[in-house]
C-alpha cells in the first residue's frame, strides 16, 4: 500500500501510549496509580444518564440534524449567555463528537501549505499535529512558567505574519493549568485589530474549572473579533462525560456552512442520546459540578504542596483544569526519563513535558483527576525513587 505523504506528519496524543503501558503492567499484576489521562474520576451525575437512557426509550434513534438538535443548541446558546453573558446565535452552534473535530475542521480550513497557524507550547499535542497534516507551518507560542504558563499578548502579536491564518489559544490550559489574565487578553485582543486576516479559535473545554475566585474570560466577550472567532467547548470535564464524546463549537458566520458541510462528510451527526443527555447537563442542576470542582481544588492544593517538597522538584499553582506541571529540572533527569522510571519503577503514571511540545522539556504532567488517597501514595513512591 502506498500511503499519503500527509499520513507521516500525523501526531499523536501520549496520554493514551502511558495509559496503554500503564494497562499493561495492571495486567501484568502491578500495582499502577494513573496520575496521567486527564479525565474526571467522578461518574456522569445521574439524571444526565436517565435522560440518555430516556431519550432511547422515547425512540430517539435515527439521525439528527448534521449541527445538532435544536434544543440542544439553544442550551449551549443560553449556557453561553448564562456564563459569559454574550448572546449567541443558535445557528452558530455546531454540536460535534468532543472537542477534537472542532481541531480538526478549522485545520482543514486555515491550514494548507504556505499557511502559518501559531498555536501554544507546551499545549495539548492535537493542535500542532493537526496543523501538520494540514501543510501549514506550525509557530509555537512559547509559555513560561514564570507567567503561571499564560499565554502573552506580546509573545503572540510578535509571531504573526503575513502567513499567519489561525491563532490557536487555550485558556484555563492543558497541561499546564495555566489561566490567562484579562488584561492580557485585552492586549491581544486590541493587536488584533492590525491583523483583520487572521481567524482565532480559543479552545475553552475547561471554562467550568477555575480556582481561587478566578473568573473565566472568555474570547466570545470581545465584539471586535466575534466575525473571525471560533470557540471550543463541551460536557467531557465539565459533566464527567468523557466517553459520551460530546462537544460543541460557535463558529463566525463565514464559517457556519463550512463547518456542518465538515460535519456531514466527516460524521453525519453526532449520536441522538447523548445529545439528549448534553441537553440534560445544561439545563439540569448544577450542584455535582460544584462538588467535583470542590474535590478538585482540594486535591489541587495537595498535589502542589507535595510535588515541592520533592528533591529537585518545584510547582507552580495551577489556575485551573485539573493538572500540575512541575519542574523536574534538578532531579536531572530529562522529561522522558521521568516518565519512564516513575512509570516502571515507581508505579506511577505521569506524562513528560515533551508530549506536550519542545518547551515542556523540563517538566512532567500530573492529573489531579484521581483520589486524594492516590496521590499521597503516588508522591511517596517518587519521593523513594528520587
Amino acid at each position: 500500500m502506498i500511503f499519503a505523504e500527509r499520513m507521516a506528519r500525523l501526531g499523536t496524543e501520549s496520554a493514551f501510549d502511558v495509559l496503554a503501558r500503564a494497562q499493561a503492567l495492571t495486567a501484568q499484576g502491578r500495582d499502577i496509580i494513573n496520575l496521567g489521562i486527564g479525565q474526571p474520576d467522578f461518574p456522569t451525575p445521574p439524571h444526565i444518564v436517565e435522560a440518555a437512557i430516556g431519550a432511547l426509550r422515547d425512540g430517539h434513534h435515527g439521525y439528527t440534524p448534521a449541527n445538532g438538535i435544536p434544543a440542544l443548541r439553544e442550551a449551549v446558546a443560553a449556557d453561553l449567555h448564562r456564563r459569559h453573558g454574550v448572546e449567541v446565535d443558535p445557528g452558530h452552534v455546531v454540536i460535534v463528537p468532543g472537542g477534537k473535530p472542532t481541531i480538526f475542521f478549522a485545520g482543514l480550513m486555515f491550514g494548507e501549505p504556505g499557511a502559518e497557524i501559531l498555536y501554544p507550547d507546551p499545549g495539548f499535542p492535537i493542535y500542532e499535529s493537526v496543523i501538520r497534516h494540514s501543510g501549514a507551518t506550525p509557530v509555537p507560542i512559547p509559555l513560561r512558567e514564570e507567567t503561571g504558563f499564560a499565554f502573552e499578548a506580546e509573545a503572540v502579536l510578535d509571531r504573526i505574519t503575513p502567513r499567519t491564518r489561525l491563532i490557536i489559544l487555550n485558556s484555563p490550559a492543558n497541561p499546564t493549568g495555566g489561566v490567562t489574565p484579562r488584561e492580557e487578553v485585552d492586549r491581544l485582543v486590541a493587536g488584533l485589530a492590525d491583523h483583520p486576516q487572521v481567524a482565532v479559535l480559543s479552545d475553552e473545554i475547561y471554562s467550568c474549572m477555575l480556582y481561587d475566585g478566578r473568573a473565566h474570560v472568555s474570547l466570545l466577550q470581545y465584539p471586535e473579533i466575534r466575525d473571525r472567532l471560533i470557540l471550543l467547548d463541551g460536557w467531557s470535564k465539565t459533566y464527567a462525560m468523557t466517553g459520551w464524546r460530546l462537544g460543541y463549537a460557535v463558529w463566525p458566520a463565514a464559517a457556519v456552512d463550512h463547518a456542518v458541510r465538515l460535519c456531514i462528510n466527516d460524521h453525519s451527526c453526532v449520536n441522538a442520546a447523548a445529545q439528549h443527555a448534553g441537553l440534560a447537563a445544561l439545563t439540569g442542576p448544577q450542584d455535582a459540578v460544584a462538588a467535583m470542582m470542590a474535590a478538585f481544588d482540594a486535591r489541587r492544593r495537595l498535589i502542589v504542596a507535595a510535588l515541592d517538597s520533592l528533591p529537585g522538584m518545584r510547582c507552580a499553582r495551577p489556575g485551573g483544569a485539573f493538572y500540575a506541571f512541575p519542574s523536574i529540572e534538578g532531579t536531572g533527569m530529562s522529561a522522558t526519563q521521568a516518565q519512564d522510571r516513575f512509570l516502571e519503577e515507581a508505579g506511577v503514571a505521569t506524562i513528560a513535558g515533551t508530549s506536550f511540545g519542545a518547551g515542556g522539556e523540563g517538566f512532567l504532567r500530573f492529573s489531579y483527576a484521581s483520589s486524594e488517597e492516590n496521590i499521597e501514595r503516588a508522591i511517596e513512591r517518587i519521593r523513594a525513587i528520587l
